[in-house]
């Protein structure tokens, strides 16, 4: 997808496609009037007729008459004239995406970025429409043929030219496009390797994925750590997930500098569990097949240092991914074991289900050898967390308030929303174990929280944040798959923050 800026004509500019908006009551935008004045009051015909009113997110699209100098327009409706709210032009910019990605069109001409947006500037609405584009043209092909290379399947515009009203906004437009390009090379790297199947996208796999992002980017290296290796380093939890499957566990380490010697990390953890049954405490069979996703944490995770590679970021930024597949066998973790983490605290298995703690607290301890200046993890943990906040926002946890708000804010910012849960010490008291320091569950109350709470317990030391995102990872049913998220609350928390110098 090619994405530029130029200063647009709409009433000469010779185009497959013109994307004009329409406010409420019908009421066109500045371009929309010069088109419709052009085009003999074709728009103006079209709204009278009433199929649509301006509501954010309506569209239509109509075949220009002949004599006109285009062959399709497609009116997008905006919402208010004046201050509309960020999430109407989110709507409209994703109706339009939706658009452009089914017209038999092969480049099309964009009039969305005058649109007056509430609390919101050009920068901000270029990358909104382009991440909605970006959005709307991606298609899983890792093990099936996108519809779109079918024969009579319409494969959408492949160039979009935003309308820039001047020199100093198409460089800002054009700012906006590259961050939004480097956010859907992220994405897109996060989706396709959460919609792989886990016969495919195995430890082994996501490690060798990670190292081919060494390659490609000189400013990112990369190191596997091997069971062998995690063994000397006491990360017992970690290979007591994996001691049920074939498939060898490993640790992936990446690292990106594009910050000075001395400033500290931002250091993102991601949860790789590249299938989960459930272990010993095996799952229901229903969905079960969703159980691929869970590794959709460190997908993100990788997605991030993609995007921030991309970007060329002036930050150091390191990316853990602990991986591994959770099955039951005769080797497997049994409800009762008592394992020894890397930090020394001892862990009563109650719950084989309860894995993804168990990987990610052996990678938070490993953490803190980067000295970092915060840690975030990522994982799809718990269902509770999907029950608290349903698919909407993603939960999250920190013993850092500063942290907690960067983190708020850059979800607003993006769309990519969180929403902030306690880890209070009285939730320790349901973790507490006769047979070891702590317990892995700590029953159905408060179930998400529990589980951030015992991550707490290995980031004491830290300013540390947890991303719960079982409700917002993937989507289920007819558009089951990969959705990228939190790739980009995590970029634009990484994009604006400022790390503190070593000590």
């Amino acid at each position: 997808m090619e994405l530029k800026s130029a200063s647009l004509d709409v009433t000469t500019k010779r185009t497959a496609c013109v994307v004009i908006g329409v406010h409420e009551g019908r009421r066109l935008t500045e371009s929309g009037k010069r088109a419709d004045a052009a085009f003999d009051k074709l728009l103006s015909k079209v709204l009278r007729r009433g199929d649509m009113s301006g509501k954010a997110g309506e569209s239509i699209s109509v075949h220009a008459p002949p004599g006109i100098a285009i062959e399709q327009l497609v009116l997008v409706g905006m919402g208010p004239a004046r201050k509309a709210p960020a999430r109407d032009f989110r709507r409209a910019s994703t109706a339009a995406a939706a658009a452009l990605a089914n017209i038999k069109a092969n480049d099309a001409s964009v009039y969305l970025l005058e649109a007056d947006v509430d609390g919101r500037d050009l920068l901000w609405k270029t990358r909104t429409l382009s991440q909605a584009i970006h959005d709307k043209r991606y298609r899983y092909s890792g093990t099936k043929k996108p519809a779109a290379e079918k024969p009579g399947v319409a494969k959408g515009v492949s160039k979009v030219v935003m309308n820039a009203a001047s020199k100093p906004d198409a460089r800002v437009i054009d700012n906006g496009i590259v961050q939004a390009n480097a956010l859907a090379a992220g994405m897109t790297l996060a989706r396709e390797l959460g919609n792989l199947p886990g016969n495919i996208c195995t430890p082994i796999y996501l490690a060798s994925q990670a190292r081919k992002l060494g390659k490609k980017y000189r400013s990112v290296s990369v190191k596997v750590l091997g069971e062998p290796e995690m063994k000397r380093l006491g990360m017992n939890t970690l290979l007591a997930v994996s001691a049920g499957s074939e498939q060898p566990a490993r640790m992936v380490v990446a690292e990106y500098n594009g910050g000075s010697a001395k400033q500290r990390p931002v250091v993102l953890v991601g949860k790789g569990v590249t299938f989960d049954s459930g272990g010993i405490s095996i799952k229901p069979a229903g969905t079960m097949d969703e159980m691929k996703f869970d590794m959709c944490g460190a997908a993100s995770v990788l997605g991030t240092m993609v995007a921030v590679a991309e970007m060329a970021l002036p930050i150091n930024l390191v990316c853990i991914v602990p991986t591994t597949e959770n099955l039951p066998s005769g080797s497997a973790t049994k409800p009762g074991d008592v394992i020894t983490s890397m930090s020394g605290k001892t862990v009563e298995i109650l719950n084989t289900d309860a894995e993804g703690r168990l990987i990610l607290c052996d990678a938070l301890t490993y953490a803190e050898r980067f000295n970092p200046d915060v840690i975030v993890d990522v994982a799809t943990l718990t269902g509770a967390c999907v029950i608290a906040l349903g698919h909407v926002p993603t939960g999250l946890f920190s013993n850092d308030d500063e942290l907690s708000d960067a983190l708020l804010s850059a979800g607003e910012y993006t769309g990519d929303r969180a929403w902030r849960l306690p880890v209070w010490d009285e939730y320790g008291d349901q973790l507490k174990s006769n047979f070891a320091d702590l317990a892995n569950v700590g029953g159905r109350g408060g179930g998400a929280i529990t589980a951030a709470y015992f991550l707490a317990q290995f980031a004491k030391e830290q300013r540390w944040a947890h991303l719960d995102i079982a409700g917002t990872a993937w989507h289920s049913g007819a558009n089951k798959g990969s959705t990228g998220r939190p790739v980009p609350l995590l970029t634009e928390f990484v994009l604006h923050h400022k790390s503190r110098k070593q000590a």
